[in-house]
C-alpha cells in the first residue's frame, strides 16, 4: 500500500530529475502541488533517494547513465585542478541518481579554508561565496561556480563546499545505507572506468 509519505516521494522525485530541484525544495513542491497542509510529514532523504532511482529506471534508465558518466568526467576535472585541496565528490553525482539538471558538489578539505578560494582568484574563476549547512550540521563556506559540460551541452553549477582538513575522519563514516557518503580522486577514477548501466 502506498503511504501518503512515499506519494510525497514519488511526485518530489519527478521534480528532482525533471527540473534538477534539490531535494528540500522538491519536497516542499510536492506537498504544495499534492495540495496537502503545510505541516505535513515529508519523507526522509533516503526515501526520497529511492523514489529518485525508481524514476529514473522507469523513466531515463536510456538516457541517465550517460548523463551522469558526462557529469562524473567534469567533477573529476574540477578535482583534478583541486588535487591539493583533498578533494572528494559527494552527491547525486556520486551515488549515481544524477541527470543532466543536476550539480555537481565536490568536498574541499583544507588546512587553510581560504586557500581555495584563492587558487580560484588565481585561476581567474568566476564564483559566488555562499554560506550553507554542511554535513557536520554547522555552516560551511561554498565556492559555486559555472562550468560548460561539453557532452551535455549544459551549463554545470558545481559547488566546493570548503571543510577543515581535521573534518576528513568523519566525512567517511558509512551513510544510513551503509555506503561510503563520498569519494575521493581514486574512486571517481575507478567509477569511470566501469561499464555505463543505470546504477540500481
Amino acid at each position: 500500500m502506498q503511504t501518503l509519505k512515499s506519494e510525497i516521494a514519488a511526485t518530489a522525485a519527478a521534480l528532482v530529475v525533471e527540473e534538477g530541484l534539490e531535494y528540500g525544495p522538491a519536497k516542499r513542491r510536492a506537498v504544495k502541488q499534492m495540495t496537502l497542509p503545510a505541516r505535513t510529514e515529508l519523507p526522509d532523504n533516503d526515501e526520497l533517494e529511492d523514489a529518485v532511482r525508481e524514476y529514473i529506471a522507469l523513466f531515463c534508465a536510456d538516457t541517465q547513465p550517460a548523463e551522469l558518466f558526462a557529469l562524473r568526467e567534469l567533477a573529476l576535472v574540477w578535482m583534478e585542478r583541486l588535487s591539493q585541496f583533498r578533494p572528494y565528490l559527494g552527491g547525486a553525482v556520486w551515488h549515481g541518481t544524477a541527470t543532466r539538471l543536476s550539480d555537481i558538489y565536490i568536498q574541499l578539505f583544507c588546512d587553510d579554508p581560504k586557500s581555495a578560494e584563492i587558487a580560484l582568484i588565481e585561476h581567474n574563476v568566476d564564483y559566488e561565496p555562499r554560506t550553507v549547512t554542511g554535513f557536520t550540521g554547522g555552516s560551511v563556506e561554498a565556492l559555486s561556480l559555472r562550468s560548460v559540460c561539453k557532452p551535455l551541452n549544459e551549463t554545470v553549477g558545481v559547488h566546493l563546499m570548503v571543510y577543515d582538513h581535521d573534518d576528513l575522519r568523519g566525512a567517511l563514516r558509512p551513510d544510513a545505507k551503509g555506503r561510503t557518503p563520498r569519494g575521493d580522486l581514486a574512486a571517481v577514477q575507478k567509477l569511470l572506468s566501469t561499464p555505463l548501466e543505470f546504477e540500481k
